[in-house]
């Protein structure tokens, strides 16, 4: 069963709700379970948004995107050289 995707914005939101339970005094298991989430997710989340603002969010959406739009470029080119070798 495919779980919900959870955009970036929401993902950074998320990680700030559980800082702020955890900083009320709830567990990490319990602040994570309130939002929704699984611990591995929280942690996964953690590991790639921790610490990002929605400048830096913005950031790494623009570079994701130039990345998918040069890797494309560069395989077009790949592909013209071997059509013409």
């Amino acid at each position: 069963m495919a779980g919900k995707r959870e955009t970036p914005e929401d993902i950074v939101l998320k990680l700030r709700q559980v800082e702020v339970l955890q900083g009320q005094g709830r567990l990490t298991a319990e602040a994570v379970r309130q939002i929704g989430a699984t611990i591995q997710t929280y942690y996964r989340w953690r590991k790639e948004y921790c610490g990002m603002s929605r400048d830096q969010l913005k950031r790494l959406k623009e570079l994701k995107a130039e990345n998918t739009r040069l890797r494309r470029a560069v395989s077009d080119l790949r592909l013209d050289k071997m059509i013409l070798a």
